[in-house]
């Protein structure tokens, strides 16, 4: 017979894995948010150049870039952006992010879109920077 556990033991069990699937559990991860560059292609088109020091691995260097142009969807006056690109490189434990967003007043289409107003909210309680 196997034993039966609860839900919040189940949770907890299942947690437990996710802490060491990707990124090992004594890891510190302490971000350096070095600054983000903002270039106005068009009216609608920004592009991001974030740096970042302490990434852990590029998607750290992506979700700063996204945090980034969430905010600068919101000081613009729109609610919504798009991921048309960014590319990561490291050098020396130097992150740099190069992203291109589109931001818009209305639900974009794509499979990369974001919702301003939760994203900027999601970065505060990561501890991710904005613009």
């Amino acid at each position: 017979m196997v034993p039966r556990i609860g839900p919040v033991l189940a949770a907890v069990a299942a947690l437990a894995g996710c802490a060491t699937e990707d990124r090992p559990e004594g890891e510190v991860f302490r971000p350096e948010y070095l600054g983000v560059e903002t270039r106005l292609l068009a009216d609608d088109l920004v592009n991001l150049l974030v740096t970042m020091g302490g990434a852990r691995d590029l998607q750290d260097v992506v979700d700063y870039a996204e945090c980034a142009a969430a905010q600068y969807a919101l000081i613009r006056g729109y609610g919504f952006a798009r991921q048309v690109r960014t590319n990561v490189v490291e050098e020396g434990g130097l992150w740099r992010g190069d992203a291109v967003y589109t931001v818009s007043p209305t639900l974009p289409k794509g499979l990369r879109t974001i919702d301003a107003e939760v994203a900027v909210e999601d970065c505060r309680a990561k501890g991710i920077q904005t613009v």
